[in-house]
């Protein structure tokens, strides 16, 4: 049987921390930049953790 490979949409859009969990971009930062003030915008340019709920799906994505 061949090698399952691994999502390489999801190689590229997630990461995996030292302690094990997965890593994202926050979204929403990318258009309409005008509305939204400096701070709100400063908060998106940061990465955050995705919910425990989605890791084990991901995870599966990412590695094979």
């Amino acid at each position: 049987m061949p090698k399952m490979k691994s999502n390489s949409g999801a190689k590229k859009r997630f990461s995996l921390t030292g302690t094990g969990r997965v890593k994202r971009k926050k979204a929403f930062a990318s258009h309409i930049l005008t509305k939204k003030s400096p701070k709100r915008k400063r908060d998106l340019r940061e990465t955050t953790l995705v919910d425990k709920a989605d890791e084990k799906r991901i995870k599966k994505l990412i590695v094979k």
